[in-house]
């Protein structure tokens, strides 16, 4: 069987603000500051979902979850994500996430083994599969949270 391999790319980002949860990768971080967003803005799985829907050629999450549309305030991107993965469909798989995590506050280290379990977990992958990386802004973006996420799709 001829194999296809498809390649998404999604990115997102958000102002922090003071009194808002933070949220990446499906995980509660604890944190002053938080994201600024219709939903609970977690920049991971938004990014992880439009790079879906890049790999499929279809869309981006905005289309699926407007913001004009107050029944999709405040909702967990979890929903997000696991709305995304069923039009990914029988016949593909996902094979690798690579994501790109610029914060400056809280260093995000000592929650990488969380969110990567976390993140392997709802998108049905070894946690081998699920690569992580991150980054300051270097004093640039103190109050912003920012992602880029990669994906790698099969296709028979």
């Amino acid at each position: 069987m001829k194999q296809t391999l498809r390649i998404g790319y999604g990115e997102d980002s958000h102002r922090l603000e003071v009194g808002r949860e933070l949220w990446l990768g499906g995980v509660r971080l604890e944190s002053e500051r938080g994201a600024v967003a219709h939903s609970d803005g977690d920049v991971l799985l938004h990014a992880l979902s439009d790079a879906l829907l890049s790999a499929l050629a279809l869309g981006d999450i905005g289309a699926l979850f407007p913001d004009t549309q107050p029944q999709w305030k405040d909702l967990a991107s979890e929903v997000i994500l696991e709305t995304v993965l069923q039009k990914v469909g029988p016949g593909r798989h996902l094979e690798q996430i690579s994501a790109v995590i610029v914060l400056d506050q809280p260093k995000l280290g000592p929650f990488r083994a969380t969110i990567q379990q976390n993140l392997a977990q709802l998108s049905k992958l070894p946690p081998d599969r699920v690569g992580l990386t991150f980054k300051t802004s270097e004093g640039l973006a103190p109050n912003h949270v920012q992602c880029r996420v990669v994906v790698w799709l099969e296709e028979s």
